[in-house]
């Protein structure tokens, strides 16, 4: 049931393994010019609980970005074997660093989520995201060799030759994106592949976009799978942070290599058990790029109690949204979440929608571009008419404003096979 001791350990031992990891943490972050400073008035022996990671400041993408390259390295440059770096469209990219003892211990808390969920030696795994410098691709990869699974690097995209890879050996297990898991079996269906019948995948690891749990049932509904949901960041390493078990109740936080706090974003306090709020980590593991309090902008909540697959490990529910993805919309705060959650509970709607934000003189609006699946799209006005209506007033119900929809067919809208663009920004500045 269990890649490895760690799953196993209770609360108490849990937290004694923290304490310890970040004591050394601290002392290890000492040698980079970031926190040389910043942690001058904290030493390892002041810390004596979990509780006191609160004294220890906070790290913002803006402190990644004022110390690249090499800022928050804390070992010599030739104890590097492997380096990240974000795409950086404003100002500075953030860059992260791997030493081996890194790689390997990102490897095995990868492996560790994907046996959670079943995967096995003997298992054929169809890696179907990027590689390159995007972390989503190696980490998973290294994780299904650590496991023992035979693994095929299919990379993004191509989709004639991932449905080829799959029918030729065999594949039982698959890495996707949400998006383009939607824009997959569209294609499967065009080419009138069956994937229940047809395929022998039965297990994918979806992440890299929030998403919602009526996306996540629509991908498992339309390829006869189990999709399970994870949480990663390239500051962090990248995926196995945390990840669902077979329960599929929240996402086990591996907190024997990371400490999650979640914070107010505004008071930056701890919020209530239960309450959502912004998500803070620490590196408990990184040996040669630790960073401590790491603000991620991602939106989320502890799930109280215990999960029924008996570890003990801390669960985060579906991430929300990011703090700056919210749009404020006639004093409203907005998440494209809330949105994606009311249009993929309605079996008219197909695999694509697009929100765009414009303005009419000075006053802004919301339009969402909903596709509408073949056999509903049809020429009776009065139908498409109260299905209309019926989009528009539950999602004033969910977002509290009345956007516009509008209604147009099947794969009528831009599709990407990699990660999707759901907001569009069209707003004139007067």
């Amino acid at each position: 049931m269990y890649f490895d001791k760690a799953e196993t350990y209770s609360r108490e031992d849990i937290e004694k393994v923290q304490l310890v990891r970040l004591q050394s943490t601290i002392e290890r972050a000492r040698n980079s010019r970031l926190y040389r400073d910043r942690l001058s008035g904290v030493s390892a022996s002041d810390i004596r609980s979990i509780d006191d990671v609160r004294r220890l400041p906070f790290t913002t993408k803006d402190d990644l970005r004022g110390s690249y390259p090499d800022g928050l390295l804390t070992v010599p440059h030739e104890d590097f074997v492997r380096l990240h770096v974000s795409s950086g469209t404003t100002g500075n990219p953030t860059a992260v660093y791997y030493t081996q003892n890194d790689l390997n211990s990102w490897a095995d808390l990868m492996a560790r989520c994907m046996h959670m969920i079943g995967i096995r030696p003997g298992d054929t795994f169809q890696n179907m995201s990027g590689y390159g410098l995007f972390t989503g691709g190696l980490g998973v990869h290294y994780g299904a060799e650590r496991l023992g699974c035979l693994t095929i690097p299919s990379g993004a995209g191509n989709t004639s030759r991932q449905i080829k890879l799959m029918q030729d050996f065999r594949t039982s297990a698959i890495h996707i994106i949400p998006s383009y898991a939607l824009y997959f079996a569209e294609a499967l269906e065009k080419r009138g592949i069956d994937p229940k019948t047809d395929l022998n995948v039965r297990v994918a690891l979806i992440g890299a976009e929030p998403h919602t749990e009526e996306t996540r049932r629509k991908i498992e509904d339309s390829l006869g799978i189990k999709a399970y949901n994870s949480y990663g960041l390239s500051e962090m390493n990248g995926p196995g942070v945390a990840f669902e078990c077979e329960h599929q109740d929240g996402m086990h936080v591996w907190e024997d290599a990371y400490i999650v706090e979640i914070i107010n974003p505004e008071t930056l306090e701890p919020v209530k058990e239960g309450e959502v709020g912004e998500i803070v980590m620490t590196t408990l593991l990184r040996e040669g790029m630790p960073i401590i309090r790491y603000r991620t902008r991602d939106l989320c909540r502890f799930i109280p109690g215990t999960c029924a697959c008996g570890r003990q490990h801390r669960r985060l529910d579906r991430i929300k949204g990011r703090a700056d993805d919210m749009m404020i919309l006639k004093g409203v705060n907005i998440y494209p979440m809330q949105i994606e959650q009311v249009l993929m509970a309605m079996p008219e709607v197909g695999q694509n929608y697009l929100i765009e934000l414009d303005n009419d003189g000075h006053i802004d609006y919301m339009r969402v571009r909903v596709e509408v699946k073949g056999e509903f799209f049809i020429e009776d006005m009065r139908a498409l008419n109260a299905l209309q209506k019926r989009i528009q007033t539950s999602l004033r119900n969910e977002i509290l404003i009345t956007p516009k929809v509008e209604l147009v067919e099947a794969n009528s809208l831009p599709k990407s096979e990699g990660k999707a663009k759901r907001v569009q920004d069209l707003r004139s500045v007067y």
